[in-house]
């Protein structure tokens, strides 16, 4: 399944009444994934949904991706979630070669609000990567959620390198390409 990145109108409009559903969302770096969540956020509150899970928008300084940002879809609290590392002044737990420096007490904080969802008509995870699939860390509370299908419609990000994974650990959930053109 394909969508343009301004219409998460479809998906909004499957959302009432369903239970269990997971669209893992996908598309190249810079499609649109974030953008294309904050507006299906959008749309589900105008409907009166109960929407949670977490955004991870880039911060952009001068066309540069400098940092990501973790967002709380029900409070709209932000935390710096990941900076890109200083190759001079590396952190002692930085891998090498590694694109970003993540922040712990972030991650714990996002999984802490993940923890506390308790049900929504929408979860958007926005996103799980590799750490979450490959190596059992990062989000991980985020992976609990969509196992136990305490939500209506879920909203996964996974980039396209990952998709494969995901699929074979939710062979229920549908795939939908973002900001590709048709």
């Amino acid at each position: 399944m394909r969508a343009p990145l301004d219409s998460p109108a479809p998906q909004v409009a499957a959302l009432e009444g369903v239970e269990g559903r997971l669209v893992v969302v996908t598309g190249a770096r810079g499609a649109g994934k974030t953008t294309w969540c904050e507006a299906l956020v959008r749309e589900a509150r105008t409907l009166g949904l109960h929407t949670a899970g977490l955004l991870s928008p880039h911060v952009v300084e001068d066309g540069i991706r400098v940092a990501i940002d973790l967002v709380d879809v029900v409070t709209g609290e932000r935390r710096r979630l990941a900076t890109r590392p200083d190759p001079r002044f590396p952190p002692p737990d930085a891998r090498r070669g590694a694109r970003w420096v993540l922040d712990h007490d972030t991650l714990a904080w996002g999984n802490a609000i993940l923890g506390r969802v308790n049900r929504a008509d929408l979860l958007v995870l926005d996103e799980i990567g590799a750490l979450e699939l490959r190596h059992g860390t990062g989000l991980v509370a985020g992976l609990r959620l969509l196992r136990d299908r305490r939500y209506g419609t879920a909203c996964a990000v996974v980039r396209p390198d990952l998709v494969e994974e995901a699929r074979r650990r939710w062979p229920w959930a549908q795939t939908l390409r973002v900001g590709d053109a048709e």
